[in-house]
């Protein structure tokens, strides 16, 4: 079974679940990430790879080292994650259906509504 999706480098997608754990709190500011090596280990990928991906959050500022001891999750990373995520959020989902919104003549007022529908369904409770 491949964890991982094809369409993307493999050193994108790690870096992605170290963001993901960092959301989560899984990873708390502070503490020591795992190694290039038990990431290998793990996902069964080259040790190259997922220093990669590591690297990745290291220039982006979320990782810093701490020679001979490793890798730690930096002091405010959760909140850049966080920042990060929801930008992605609106350009991923919220502008494409504004955008189709407008082209159907659906207004603001009619689109808060709808999303509140979508919002009560997923909770199960009736609309207002």
């Amino acid at each position: 079974m491949n964890v991982f999706d094809e369409s993307r480098p493999i050193f994108v997608q790690i870096a992605e679940r170290i963001e993901a754990d960092i959301l989560d709190g899984v990873l708390a500011e502070e503490a020591q990430v795992p190694s290039t090596n038990e990431f290998a280990a793990f996902y069964r990928i080259n040790p190259a790879t997922a220093a990669k991906g590591v690297n990745l959050l290291v220039d982006e500022g979320l990782l810093y080292k701490r020679r001979g001891i490793g890798m730690f999750v930096a002091s405010g990373s959760r909140a850049v994650v966080l920042a990060k995520r929801r930008e992605q959020f609106y350009r991923q989902y919220i502008q494409p259906v504004a955008d189709e919104a407008r082209k159907l003549g659906i207004g603001i007022d009619e689109l808060s509504e709808l999303i509140h529908r979508s919002a009560a369904e997923h909770e199960g409770t009736p609309a207002p």
